[in-house]
């Protein structure tokens, strides 16, 4: 028989143990809450505490190659270097209670001081600057961009105080090698000019992140960590040649020694495809060290500047008449080396001669100003400046390139008596290399302008591969005025004065120079005073490539006759280079005069 007093005992027991039960299942609840159910949110809010740490993950940002893979721009590891001030303290209070075998911080620092570069003093004053501020301070920062050498150096040192954290960092192998093309980079990692800018977008890594909770020893806590991952840039493929390149960079900067210019350009183009094979200048800059070429030399001069272009558009008007006019290489008209015209407009030849019955040809081989004038009267003046238009004067190119800049060309109802006439022969209007390349390749490619482009591709990291999107190619003048206009300008390279300077020996090619005045800001030209340019294609009967060389005022030679050297090398260094082959047929001789 149960009594009272029996009972009693073992209902505080049930009751007791239901309450345990009770606590224990309230306390399982939340930890699985905790744990499991809310784990990410309270491991977040725990990184926002004193115990909470977290590094950065750098992105690669993308490399830039040449047309063969060669690399022009890429990044290299570069370390970040800190000290645990605290750290130090504590190791040289064990090593005084004889707790620690360690060395000393005196002893260390010297050491750390000769692999970085610095002052063993300065070394010390970081430490003892961050201790004086924060007797607790668990960071000093000891030096930025150390190299991997420096870094294993300090590696093999073996400090716990002593922490590591690489990033990359541009670098450009071959230095001043396309560098006014390639651009390069700030000192906060933001590109600032060139290819390096204005294809960021391929070129840009997106850093990631690890964070993690450490213990007060400094140790991070297993299972805290919470990484997002880096991802790398893109790898940019140019059209350009690197050997090339800098063959060519070269020799335009002896032709502007040479010729004590302030600056020189060389370009180089495929004929059928537009791509740009080089595009060197002197001076130039290493993006390397930016800071040792001057503010004007930072950036790439055959895609900013404008010129006057001179007689090289004489080929245009050329070709215009000759498409819409149904002129030929060998109509004729007769002019003087000093033209009247009716309208009062005044033109003069680069010599005197009296009256010549000029054919076509004649006009582009002797490039007379006044021959060309009375040319470009046969066709109207809106249909001249409609085939400017199509040859690209005025529009830039496709290439994108930032800083790239435009031609001027007003409507021809503004252009006034003289304008009228100038512009027949490159006065009165500007372009720029990138324009004027592309108006010659439209006259050496059947009719038809491909559009330019430096840009092969972009390989992005997860291995998509993004081509440009090009203008589609443009027919500007029959493929008849085309074979016309190579055979005149084969004839000029064949019986102008230079004709035996610019020869490529086993080759067929074709020029056209051109003197364009410059202005001297107040509306008119500076005395004596040119831009100089060579253009020319080969093989004339068959052209692969287009080169151009510019040279901004030329001294000791200050007509187009300054060019021809820089040419010749250059169109013979692009044929070898592209291993084209020697001509098996003559050229077509053309007269002069009717």
């Amino acid at each position: 028989m149960t009594t009272r007093s029996t009972r009693s005992p073992r209902r505080r027991t049930v009751v007791a143990l239901a309450v345990v039960l009770a606590v224990l299942a309230g306390f399982i609840v939340r930890l699985v809450d905790i744990q499991v159910v809310n784990a990410d949110e309270h491991i977040a809010d725990s990184m926002e505490v004193a115990l909470g740490d977290g590094r950065t993950l750098y992105g690669t940002r993308g490399t830039i190659v040449d047309e063969t893979g060669q690399t022009l721009a890429g990044s290299v590891l570069q370390y970040d270097c800190q000290l645990d001030p605290l750290l130090i303290t504590q190791i040289d209070a064990d090593i005084i209670a004889e707790k620690s075998t360690a060395e000393p911080w005196s002893t260390v620092s010297p050491k750390i001081a000769a692999i970085t570069g610095q002052a063993v003093q300065e070394v010390q004053k970081i430490v003892g600057d961050a201790l004086a501020t924060d007797s607790g301070s668990r960071y000093a920062m000891l030096a930025r961009g150390l190299t991997t050498e420096q870094y294993r150096a300090l590696a093999d040192l073996d400090h716990p105080y002593l922490v590591c954290v690489q990033h990359p960092a541009r670098t450009y192998p071959d230095g001043a090698v396309g560098g006014n093309l390639v651009g390069f980079m700030g000192v906060d990692g933001e590109p600032l000019a060139g290819l390096e800018e204005s294809q960021n977008d391929c070129l840009t890594s997106t850093n990631g992140s690890m964070t993690f909770e450490k213990g007060r020893d400094g140790v991070i806590i297993p299972g805290t960590e919470v990484n997002t991952p880096a991802v790398d840039g893109g790898t940019l493929q140019l059209t350009i040649n690197r050997d090339l390149q800098w063959y060519l960079q070269q020799l335009i900067g002896e032709q502007v020694q040479d010729t004590a210019a302030q600056r020189g350009t060389i370009t180089v183009v495929e004929v059928k495809t537009g791509k740009i094979r080089a595009a060197a200048e002197y001076p130039s800059v290493d993006p390397n060290n930016v800071d040792a070429s001057e503010p004007q030399n930072r950036w790439s001069h055959i895609f900013a500047d404008t010129f006057e272009p001179g007689s090289t558009f004489k080929g245009l008007t050329a070709a215009s008449v000759i498409d819409a006019g149904g002129q030929s290489p060998s109509s004729t008209v007769i002019a003087s080396g000093d033209e009247t015209f009716p309208n009062g407009a005044r033109v003069t030849d680069s010599f005197p001669h009296d009256l010549y019955e000029y054919t076509l040809a004649g006009v582009l081989i002797d490039s007379s100003n006044a021959g060309i004038s009375k040319f470009s009267e046969r066709i109207s003046a809106q249909t001249r400046y409609d085939y400017l238009k199509k040859f690209g004067i005025g529009t830039g190119s496709a290439v994108g390139l930032t800083g790239e800049s435009q031609g001027y060309l007003v409507d021809s109802s503004e252009w006034d008596n003289q304008q009228l006439y100038n512009t027949s022969f490159g006065q009165g209007l500007t372009t720029t290399v990138p324009e004027l390349v592309g108006a010659y390749d439209a006259i050496a490619n059947g009719g038809v302008k491909m559009p330019l482009s430096i840009v092969e591709s972009c390989t992005k990291a997860d291995g998509t591969v993004v081509t440009p999107t090009l203008p589609e190619p443009a027919q500007v003048i029959s493929a008849q005025t085309s074979a016309q206009m190579r055979e005149m300008l084969e004839n000029v390279a064949l019986q102008a004065s230079y004709a035996d300077d610019v020869a490529v020996p086993g080759y067929r090619i074709a020029t056209k120079t051109g003197t364009g005045e410059k202005t001297d800001g107040a509306g008119g030209y500076k005395a004596g005073v040119y831009f100089t340019t060579l253009i020319g294609f080969a093989p004339a009967d068959d052209p692969q490539y287009i080169v151009a060389v510019t040279l901004d005022e030329p001294t000791t030679v200050t007509s187009s006759s300054a060019n021809v050297p820089a040419f010749q090398k250059a169109m013979t260094q692009v044929l070898k280079t592209y291993r084209v082959m020697p001509a098996t047929t003559a050229p077509v001789l053309l007269p002069k005069f009717g």
